[in-house]
């Protein structure tokens, strides 16, 4: 799950420690599973696997979108943007895309930029000494 709330990440500060808020993590998070997502869809290339990224709708009545905002679409409209991603055949083979509710959409450009994607599993791998799931892929390439 993503979101159309996406802010471009700023290598030199990813944490936000120089000056912190939270929307802007929110966005700056969002789309970094956008660009993980077209990674992980080159990774997983002929192995039967697809992976999309999806904004499922905008401020759904959730318990904290109910408290924070006035909502503007369903649970069941979220729910069918996502079981659409799952079940239609179109995308049986449609991978690393974003798609903006049932539409598909252009993330931010930063996404679309191989060097920055490059910086963030990077920077990822170094927070979290979890490399890029290359094992994971091998596996699957190697089952298919």
């Amino acid at each position: 799950m993503s979101s159309a709330g996406q802010a471009p990440l700023d290598f030199g500060d990813v944490m936000l420690r120089r000056s912190w808020d939270g929307v802007q993590a929110y966005c700056q998070a969002k789309l970094a599973q956008i660009m993980l997502t077209i990674d992980l869809a080159q990774a997983l290339a002929g192995s039967g696997v697809t992976v999309n990224a999806l904004h499922p709708a905008s401020y759904m009545p959730t318990k904290i979108v109910t408290h924070l905002f006035t909502p503007q679409s369903t649970i069941a409209e979220g729910a069918g943007n996502v079981e659409r991603l799952v079940v239609d055949d179109e995308f049986e083979t449609t991978t690393g895309n974003y798609y903006n509710r049932s539409q598909l959409a252009k993330p931010l450009s930063q996404a679309l930029n191989p060097a920055a994607r490059a910086e963030l599993r990077r920077i990822s791998e170094e927070l979290t000494a979890v490399p890029f799931p290359s094992d994971v892929t091998r596996s699957l390439r190697g089952t298919r």
